[in-house]
């Protein structure tokens, strides 16, 4: 049985299965990971911690996105 975990991205609810990390997420939203900082429950998520941290029911992400211009 899959666990479905209720959380918060930029302020939208969203459902994602249990076992999601910060990377699945990013892919999920079609963002590129080297152009995303994400926010986890107020602390940063390191990029090269993003596939090692694993989503929790009830966290509060913010996902920001850069994009280079000229």
């Amino acid at each position: 049985m899959n666990e479905i975990l209720q959380i918060a991205v930029n302020g939208e609810p969203r459902e994602v299965g249990a076992g999601t990390t910060v990377a699945d997420l990013v892919a999920a939203l079609g963002l590129k990971p080297q152009q995303v900082a994400v926010e986890r429950n107020k602390l940063i998520v390191r990029r090269p911690d993003h596939a090692a941290t694993f989503l929790e029911d009830g966290d509060d992400l913010e996902v920001v996105t850069f994009f280079g211009g000229g």
